[in-house]
């Protein structure tokens, strides 16, 4: 079963984001920022990671770049989940690393589409 690590500092959004994985037959975990997300993946790394642009802390955008740069930081297939939808700061993020992008709202059609999309279904 492949892991995916949710992260976002609402604890709903991560809540919402959980049930749609487990669905998709993902096992998950959950962190509230970046740092805490971090810490994560120096001890397991996912297979994939959902994670929210501005977070306290450690924001996804500061988290992916120095994910990016740890051992085996390239191996998981990150996806963006956020409010932001402005062109500029969707190509920002993925020039930054990630691999696809969610906007939010989203519902699990979507995170099924993208996950799709980015080889994780």
């Amino acid at each position: 079963m492949k892991m995916c690590l949710v992260v976002d500092d609402s604890r709903v959004v991560r809540k919402v984001a959980r049930r749609i994985l487990e669905a998709l037959d993902f096992e998950t975990a959950e962190a509230s920022d970046g740092a805490e997300a971090l810490a994560f993946c120096r001890t397991a790394m996912p297979d994939a990671i959902l994670v929210d642009w501005r977070m306290p802390n450690m924001d996804g955008l500061e988290f992916v770049r120095t994910l990016r740069q740890e051992p085996e930081g390239g191996r998981p297939i990150v996806v963006f989940c956020a409010a932001e939808n402005e062109p500029a700061r969707i190509a920002e993020a993925l020039d930054q690393g990630a691999d696809e992008f969610i906007m939010k709202p989203f519902d699990g059609d979507i995170v099924a589409h993208k996950f799709g999309l980015a080889g994780l279904l």
